[in-house]
């Protein structure tokens, strides 16, 4: 059932390291289930969305996330006939290589390592899964297929993407320096993760009591869907109902986001008619939103930095997460053997006593750690707690 232009497993571009198909499943389906369980994809469960770990047991993690965006994909593969299996693959796996502490936690390692190449959290996501996974014995990483690499790497700064080329030439990071695009379910992914976050941090920043239902009123992407709820459904207008009208209110909104792709994607495919997967990296980006969604969905946006990645509260543990990552950035790069034995072993076994790799490695080291054993760590390193 799968379309010309979608990504079909008897064509994919290969794994780095040749293997035997497997007798039951596709090489996606297999990418995905390598993926599923992994260390780095288990770390997830307590890894900050936008509150930290210890701050609610019912706030999105980065594992979380990763499913919805998953389900969301999944829903809009089908009806545009893209491969579900590599959509689900790359949404599972496209946070694999955040850092404790959401954003704070991936600002303070970049600043950290800024004199060694910089942090970025799509790259070091294709760093697990190229190299740091351990489980195999004839090859680093998951040895997952080029499509898969392809859709976990969806931003790439050129010096970087230059750096990818020398490794593999035409490969992951080919894109970024040609100006292509990538296939259609890593183009599918990227708008399912901002769909998926967007409508997940309504429902986690009102429940924080950081935003409010009456704030969300100035956002005409959620209040259509409030106000056609309660025209609907009245009761729900009573103050004991309110979690039933966020819930209705954002599935509505979610479900009118996903029509519109599909709407606004079929529209863009039967223009451009692409036959191939090679047309496909050829044309504009064919995912999107229409127009006005679009619009509605940056205004969203925009009400979720201003009013809740920015609320006073946010910012004063994003400040306190930020420093324990620095703090312990300087105590690894000072005293190595401060970090995992095994950690430390696997370093010295590729690269000896080379102090001019051990930057990358210790920012491998804070990037693959829960919040919670940060946490740990930078009280049993420094002796002071980090939350205040």
């Amino acid at each position: 059932m799968l379309a010309a232009y979608a990504c079909h497993p008897d064509q994919s571009l290969g794994r780095r390291f040749a293997q035997a198909p497997a007798p039951t499943r596709t090489d996606y389906q297999r990418d995905r289930d390598r993926i599923v369980h992994s260390s780095a994809f288990r770390r997830l469960v307590y890894k900050t969305q936008v509150f930290l770990n210890h701050e609610g047991d019912l706030f999105r993690t980065r594992l979380t996330h990763s499913l919805e965006v998953a389900q969301l994909g999944r829903s809009i593969a089908r009806s545009l006939q893209l491969n579900e299996d590599l959509v689900e693959a790359i949404a599972l796996a496209h946070d694999l290589g955040h850092t404790p502490f959401g954003h704070a936690g991936q600002d303070a390692l970049n600043d950290c390592m800024r004199e060694y190449g910089g942090f970025e959290h799509n790259l070091q996501s294709l760093r697990v899964v190229d190299e740091l996974e351990a489980r195999y014995p004839e090859f680093d990483g998951l040895n997952l297929t080029f499509e898969t690499r392809e859709g976990i790497l969806k931003h790439c700064s050129r010096r970087h993407a230059e750096v990818l080329e020398r490794m593999e030439p035409m490969g992951v990071g080919h894109r970024f320096l040609a100006r292509t695009q990538p296939s259609l379910e890593a183009q599918l992914c990227n708008l399912a993760d901002e769909i998926a976050y967007n409508a997940h941090d309504i429902d986690d920043g009102v429940r924080s009591g950081l935003i409010t239902l009456e704030q969300l009123q100035d956002v005409p992407l959620f209040d259509v869907f409030r106000r056609e709820t309660l025209e609907e459904f009245p009761t729900l207008s009573a103050l004991s109902q309110g979690r039933r009208l966020l819930y209705e209110s954002i599935r509505r909104m979610l479900s009118a986001q996903v029509y519109d792709v599909i709407s606004a994607t079929g529209a863009a495919l039967a223009q451009v008619n692409p036959a191939s997967v090679s047309a496909v990296r050829l044309a504009p980006p064919l995912v999107k939103f229409n127009a006005p969604m679009g619009e509605r969905s940056q205004v969203l946006k925009s009400f979720l930095l201003s009013q809740l990645y920015r609320h006073p509260q946010v910012m004063d543990m994003t400040g306190q997460a930020q420093q324990v990552v620095k703090d312990l950035f300087s105590v690894y790069l000072a005293s190595p053997q401060e970090m995992a034995k095994g950690f430390l072993a696997r370093f010295q076994s590729l690269h000896g006593d080379d102090r001019d790799e051990l930057p990358r490695s210790v920012a491998d080291y804070i990037a693959g750690m829960t919040d919670r054993f940060a946490g740990r760590e930078h009280e049993r390193l420094t002796g002071r707690q980090w939350l205040r």
